[in-house]
This record gives C-alpha cells, structure tokens and sequence, in this order.
C-alpha cells in the first residue's frame, strides 16, 4: 500500500472537515442540489467521455493508486543476474524451469521465447509492443481521472450559474435567496474538491506508477537480450544498474 497517497488524501479530508466543523459546522456544507449537479453531471459526462469497458474499470484503476503492485527492482536485477551465470554455465535450456515458475508475466514471456531460440530483433519488437500497448492502456485509465477533473470544475460553475439563476427569479422572495445562493456556491466548491482531490493527483499518480512499470519493463527486456546475447553476468548487472538512482547502486557479485 502506498503510505503516501492515503496519508495525503486522510489528510486533506481530516483537515477540510475540521475547518468546516470549526466554522459554522460540517452539515451547513453539505448541499443536495449541489451534489447531483457536481458528482452526478461529471459522472454522466466521464460516460459519454469514455467506452463502458473503460468506465468499468473505475474503482479498480482508483485502488491501483493507493495499492499498486511491488516490484522490488533490486531482487529483480539480482535475479537477471543469476539467470545469467546460469545460462552462461549451463545453457539457456537450463532457464526452462526458472520461465515456469516465474511470477511475473513479461519476464516469463521474453525468457520464454529466448529458450526457445527465437531471434533476438522478434524477441525485442514484441516486448516493445506489449510495453507500448500496456502503456497506452494506463494513460487512458490516467485520463479518466484528468477528465474527471476537468469536468467536475465545469460541473460546479454551471450549478454556479443554476444558483444565480435561481435566486435572481425569487428576489422578491428573502427566503428563497439562501437556498439558491447555497447551490450557487457549493456547487463551485465541491467542483474544486473532487478535481484538486481525487481527479488530478490520482491521473498525476497513476502517471508516475505507469513509468515505474515502465522501467521494470525496461529492465526485464535489457536484461533479456544480455542473457541471450551471452554477456557476462557482471557486464549484465553493469547494464541493469544504469536505470538505478547511484545510492541505489549495489552489485551483488
């Protein structure tokens, strides 16, 4: 579970509510007319935005960016390395069960084709492609969020609007004037919080998380062709250890 994410969304609520229970109370900012205009209009709109099989996948993209899926680069290196000295040793045939028994699909996949001899530029141009079409598939997951964003800020000035509207016709109605200007105002308020919220630091997140698969992905194809290529485990790990921050630079050789 990413700590940062839920800490930082906690927070934000934990502080927003405590000043508005700190002003003239929780209740006096929750507003009906307001939430259906904002929550219920973005919404509609993400749906005529997006493909049903993309709106689907709405909570399960939003989980990602709180629980994303680990991948401890370090082992990972380690492990390239090993399958390196392996196959130097013993030949690629002797990575067969290794390919079995690995978790994790892409890396599966490339050892996969290595073993069985494939050349090396069709080993390169089909990961390439699943990196690329997996990368695709993200951001548009990532611009669902954007949009929401976007959408939810537009949402909030046409409830604005509604509200003027409102209270403009009912002027020689006093008591007519607070509903409606309470719509005229939380509407831009509850736009402004779903998309400072959740729309643009969730699409900003999920961005940052498709780069680190990214480069797992990287890593995994480098060290493909290096094992097939025949290089030597240390020249491997040379490689692999580029793509890592110099404090994160540790050999294990």
């Amino acid at each position: 579970m990413d700590l940062g994410t839920v800490i930082g969304l906690v927070l934000i609520i934990a502080l927003l509510a405590g000043a508005m229970a700190m002003g003239v109370g929780v209740g006096a900012y929750i507003d009906i007319p307001s939430v259906l205009i904002v929550i219920g209009g973005s919404i509609g709109a993400l749906m005529i935005s997006f493909k049903p099989a993309q709106m689907k996948k709405f909570t399960k993209v939003f989980m990602i960016a709180i629980k994303p899926p680990e991948e401890d680069v370090a082992e990972l290196i380690k492990k390239l390395v090993s399958y390196s000295s392996k196959a130097r040793k013993d030949g690629l045939l002797a990575l067969e069960g290794d390919a079995n028994n690995e978790e994790n699909s892409f890396l599966k996949k490339g050892l996969s084709m290595a073993i069985d001899g494939s050349e090396p530029d069709t080993i390169r141009a089909l990961l390439e492609i699943d990196m690329e079409e997996t990368s695709k598939r993200h951001k548009a997951h990532s611009a669902i969020f954007s949009q929401w964003a976007g959408l939810a800020g537009a949402m909030g000035m046409i409830g604005t609007l509604i509200g003027l509207v409102a209270m403009l016709l009912n002027m020689a109605d006093p008591s007519a004037i607070g509903p409606s200007m309470a719509v005229a105002l939380l509407t831009t308020m509850y736009g402004a919080m779903i998309g400072n919220i959740f729309g643009a630091p969730i699409s900003n997140i999920l961005n940052i998380r498709n780069d680190d698969e990214n480069l797992v992905k990287e890593i995994i194809l480098t060290g493909i062709m290096s094992i097939q290529d025949g290089d030597a485990p240390r020249d491997l790990e040379g490689k692999l250890l580029a793509y890592l921050p110099p404090e994160q630079r540790e050999s294990s050789i």
